[in-house]
Formats: structure tokens, sequence, C-alpha cells
């Protein structure tokens, strides 16, 4: 078989250097609307060859690692040669992407979530083992073709990932929790810090715990600008959880109430008994 990816940072510049570990696929295609993009996966060896966007389209496989419009856009201009193709998105929430898709190729189209990443972005980001040992997310698989799902999660398996299945709308509501709330705290935890005077004396002072917690606003504005946009409803609930907390921690703060802050604190230990 043959796979193609569009999109060649991360996510898909990773991929492809999973596929060509699996040995699943004979040649692996990639595309990229940069032609520096291109370059540089090409050189970085995670494809085979860098080919127009309708040579994709004959690939067995077709990875959609781009941010979530253009997933969208995507969606939109892709003409399966095959009823067979199996054409899989990689991106971070489902309900809009599965919205947009034309009918003519639902069947052929299995939405995944790879529960893996980093701050960085680009084909230089692209990871060995980016993806092994981690979670990958099927949603709404019962709109898709059975033999796109069975391969989509042959493939999931055979670079080492673990397969949950639930439905979109539970998926874009858990992950505005786990993954768009740390996101969009550490853009403003940055901000929150480059707003003052003279940030660079704070900087001077950092520690592991912001960098810790900052690490995350190195991530692609883009990319995540796209993420939040798909996830509105539920990234703003999450925010609001997120707000009524902080407000509750200021009060206690504000009124000396030290021995209910260290209950607060408490129960946010309890967190990784579950970790």
């Amino acid at each position: 078989m043959q796979a193609g990816i569009i999109g060649l940072g991360l996510i898909g510049g990773s991929m492809g250097l999973a596929l060509r570990e699996s040995k699943i696929f004979k040649r692996i295609l990639g595309f990229d609307t940069s032609a520096l993009h291109s370059r540089q996966a090409l050189s970085l060896g995670l494809v085979d060859e860098c080919v127009e966007f309708e040579q994709i389209q004959e690939c067995d496989v077709i990875f959609i690692a781009t941010p979530l419009d253009g997933i969208i856009t995507t969606l939109q201009k892709l003409t399966p040669s095959s009823p067979t193709t199996t054409i899989i998105d990689l991106g971070g929430a489902k309900e809009k992407i599965l919205d947009s898709i034309p009918q003519a190729i639902r069947k052929n189209f299995v939405a995944a979530h790879p529960m893996s990443g980093t701050e960085n972005y680009g084909p230089n980001a692209a990871e060995q083992g980016l993806f092994h040992n981690k979670i990958v997310i099927l949603t709404d698989i019962e709109q898709s073709g059975e033999y796109q799902v069975a391969l989509a999660k042959q493939i999931f398996i055979a670079i080492g990932m673990r397969i949950i299945v639930m439905p979109a709308l539970d998926h874009d509501r858990h992950v505005a929790f786990i993954s768009h709330l740390p996101h969009i705290i550490s853009f403003a935890l940055a901000n929150a810090v480059l707003a003052q005077e003279e940030p660079q004396n704070i900087l001077a002072l950092i520690g592991g715990g912001f960098k810790g917690m900052s690490r995350l606003a190195k991530s692609s504005p883009i990319m995540w600008r796209d993420v939040f946009k798909h996830n509105k409803h539920n990234l703003l609930e999450a925010i609001n959880h997120f707000e009524k907390e902080m407000l509750h921690a200021k009060s206690l703060v504000q009124e000396d109430e030290w021995d209910a802050l260290i209950e607060w604190m408490k129960k946010a230990n309890t967190l990784h008994t579950f970790l």
C-alpha cells in the first residue's frame, strides 16, 4: 500500500516516521502548501517524496495533519480513487470536522485524535516514537466504513498506540478540560508576565515551576486558534470552571483563610491518585 500525508509539521512528520518504522506501506508521500516544509520534510526523511495534491488522492490511506480549518477545506476537495481509500484526520477537535464531511466520502473517513504532541511545531519538530504508548481517540466510527475502521485500527496499533472509541460530542468536551484549557492557561500566564514593566527581570528568576507551566505557550498560534475556534463552546465552559476555582482561591487568600486554602490544595492533590 501507499500512504499520503497532508501537512508535514509535528504531527504529520512524526506520523511519517512512525509509518516508516511500521513497514506497513511501500511508499509514504507528502504534501504541504509550504514549499519550505516540503523541502525540510524530505531532507529529514519524514516522507519518501513530496508530490502534488492530485497524487496524494491516489494513495490507499490519506492522513490529514493540518490545522483544523485546513482539514475541513481539504475534505471538500478530496476525491478518493477507490471505494477502499481510507482518509484519517488527526485533528484535536471533532464535531465541526464531522459535520463538514461530504456524504460522498463519509464511509472513507475515520476521525482520529492522537493524544500526543509537544510544544514545538513544523517539520523540524517531528519525533520518532511520538505516538508510541499514547492514546488515539476514534470518534463516531459507526458512520465510517468497516474496512476503513479496521485498517485505521491496524495502523494505530502498528505504531504502538492504544485505541479509545467515543462520540465526538464527548471527545470535544473532555479534551477541552485536559488539553485545550491547559494551553490557553499557558498562553495567559506568559502574557501576564510579559505585561509587567520589566518582564526580563522577572524571567531572570525563572524556575522549574514557571518553565513547566509556560512550556505550552510555545505552541503554534495558528493551530491553537483553530482548535479554540472549533471547540469554542466546550472551551468556554472549561474556562468558566477554571475561573470559578481561581476566584475561590483569590477569596481565600484575601480573607486570610489559610486553613481553608490548605484543604483546597489537598483536594487538588488527590487528582494524581487517578493518573
